[in-house]
């Protein structure tokens, strides 16, 4: 599942449907809801994304927090699990290399998964019992280059960045770029992808 919420960084949804073909899902779901209305986020605003930041650095909640954003993604994927009696959903949100985010912690999770069984009929009706699942939460981003790698992904099909250029290429500067360059080098692995460039990679 995928959403496309107004984000502008809308070439991700290209490369999750390079994934998915990639892997050959089952069923690709795009969804559509326009965040933008209310904004309250550099990604889905005009407000300027950070650049060169130091992500080693403990920092506030960023401007690119998109309001409740896991909270609906996980929403839409418990109501499409419960029609199609699955019970497990799994997330790729990252408790360690992040950037303050709020709905990427252990215990948000918890508390979703918890009210997940309360909140729908499978659930209520013991039917289904949910289960959230976070296989990198705990991870580095060295340490999930290095899984990606061991599993046989193809890295250059995807993409991180959160204000790539107008032809997709990663600006290099962003948070979600710097972790994922950090990631690479202390993993000992060239990224794949294109930078602006301006960028040495």
């Amino acid at each position: 599942m995928t959403f496309r919420y107004g984000q502008r960084h809308a070439c991700e949804i290209e490369a999750a449907h390079r994934v998915a073909a990639a892997q050959g899902v089952a069923a690709h779901v795009v969804v559509d809801i326009d965040l933008r209305q209310w904004g309250g986020s550099a990604l889905t605003g005009d407000d300027a994304v950070p650049k060169d930041r130091d992500v080693s650095a403990t920092h506030d909640i960023p401007v690119t927090y998109v309001p409740a954003r896991n909270t609906i993604f996980l929403s839409f994927a418990l109501a499409w699990a419960e029609t199609l009696d699955a019970t497990d959903i799994f997330v790729g949100v990252n408790a360690l290399d992040y950037s303050g985010y709020p709905d990427c912690r252990p215990d948000y999770l918890r508390a979703f998964e918890t009210m997940a069984n309360l909140a729908t009929r499978a659930g209520v009706e013991g039917t289904q019992r949910l289960s959230i699942h976070a296989p990198l939460l705990h991870l580095t981003k060295a340490g999930i280059i290095a899984l990606g790698q061991s599993l046989g992904v193809d890295y250059s099909i995807t993409t991180s960045c959160y204000d790539p250029s107008s032809d997709g290429a990663a600006c290099g500067h962003c948070d979600a770029c710097l972790l994922r360059l950090k990631g690479f080098a202390e993993a000992g692995m060239p990224d794949p992808i294109a930078y602006v460039e301006a960028r040495e990679t």
